[in-house]
């Protein structure tokens, strides 16, 4: 079987466009849609977690409302002391951040406690 050559630029072009399309957008995006000046804390369950990267991010049922989380990437979160243990479903957190601009039940969290306990800074 042949394989091909990429001596032409237009062939190593192609092959570098075809390339980056084929991967998953892990871009990272900015925080912009995040309203700064107004820091909001919620506390309540965790009720599902997702600890993958570019970010973990939790649910959260807290005073009537279902929030969607984005915590830290998930290398910061272990070097810090927030494990997937610690934000597993049925715990208790207490969230500081900001809330979207865009989404009225996102926040980005720049603080999160679990359980009463430590107090983890995420950003």
């Amino acid at each position: 079987m042949h394989q091909p050559t990429f001596r032409s630029k237009p062939l190593r072009l192609a092959a570098v466009l075809l390339a980056m399309a084929s991967l998953p957008a892990i871009a990272h995006h900015g925080w912009s849609t995040y309203d700064q000046t107004k820091p909001l804390t919620v506390t309540g369950k965790v009720v599902e977690s997702h600890y993958e990267n570019p970010h973990a991010t939790i649910r959260v049922d807290a005073q009537g409302k279902r929030w969607f989380a984005v915590l830290a990437p998930v290398s910061r979160m272990e070097s810090r002391g927030a494990t997937q243990e610690k934000v597993a479903v049925g715990k208790q957190v207490t969230l500081v951040g900001y809330q979207s601009k865009e989404k009225a039940d996102e926040m980005r969290v720049e603080r999160i406690t679990v359980d009463g306990g430590q107090t983890v800074e995420l950003r």
